[in-house]
């Protein structure tokens, strides 16, 4: 019994935060479903009739299938242009050598530094006066902020990638871009799956950055969108909380289907 104390200890702390954690999406699920009146009536307690009117409000009101569409767009297409382009600057980093190849290596590794607070207004003025505060640019500035990462990530698993197979292959005809596209590359698939994911957390739940740059209405992100319409709402929580379930639910749907490989990708990004 003495054995088994601490294995119980465990397991009941581990019961008590599991449910402080759950704790605010129960208050949230639940009182969406409530009228206004119920939920200043008792905030604990589930709802006498459960009505989906405050949903469908919700719904219409975040604009929900455009804003759904603006963050995949932006979230897909910033990470696939991240993964090509970080890999390939690694690569040719990891392969050139020399001073110069190491010196811009270690420029990357330090802007992972600065703080994206100092660059905000200096980029925002200059991207504005370029005419480029749109999609197109918040995806350009997604692959500035999350190249050094990513190349970092890539750079140290392509030093443990021979170069034999480089000249192997070049020995055979390939080109430089030939090599790396069907040899290289296919290598890096943990790596690829590890920054992918990384990225995709960062910029699917970003709000900073797309409250600057996209000024425009039907063009907003689903954390911009939620901000606009929880303060909107913000006397109306059934409605509030009801579009706060709705923001939630297309990210618990994808880590459902896709969470060994987030866990293995985040335990796999945290060691390199």
């Amino acid at each position: 019994m003495k054995r088994n104390k601490p294995k119980y200890i465990a397991i009941l702390l581990g019961t008590l935060l599991a449910i402080l954690w759950l704790s605010p999406f129960y208050l949230m699920i639940v009182n969406s479903f409530k009228t206004k009146k119920e939920i200043f009536t008792d905030t604990v307690a589930l709802p006498d009739v459960f009505t989906f009117a405050n949903y469908v409000e919700a719904f219409e009101g975040l604009d929900f299938i455009r804003t759904f569409f603006n963050s995949v767009l932006i979230t897909a297409v910033a990470v696939v242009v991240i993964v090509i382009f970080s890999s390939m600057a690694a690569y040719a980093l990891s392969r050139r050598g020399g001073k110069v190849s190491m010196i811009i290596f270690f420029l990357f590794v330090g802007a992972m530094l600065i703080p994206f607070q100092s660059v905000m207004i200096p980029l925002v003025t200059i991207f504005g006066k370029l005419e480029f505060l749109n999609r197109a640019g918040l995806i350009f500035m997604y692959l500035g902020f999350g190249a050094s990462l990513s190349i970092f990530l890539y750079h140290g698993t392509l030093s443990g990638i021979s170069k034999s197979l480089d000249e192997a292959a070049t020995i055979d005809g390939a080109s430089r871009l030939q090599v790396f596209w069907y040899i290289i590359f296919p290598m890096l698939k943990p790596v690829t799956v590890t920054v992918a994911i990384l990225n995709v957390i960062w910029i699917w739940n970003d709000y900073l950055l797309p409250s600057l740059v996209i000024n425009k209405p039907g063009m907003e992100t689903i954390p911009l969108k939620m901000f606009f319409f929880f303060g909107e709402y913000t006397k109306q929580w059934h409605l509030a909380l009801a579009g706060l379930t709705i923001a939630i639910i297309p990210v618990i749907i994808v880590y459902f289907f896709l969470q060994k490989q987030i866990i293995k990708g985040i335990s796999e990004g945290s060691v390199k």
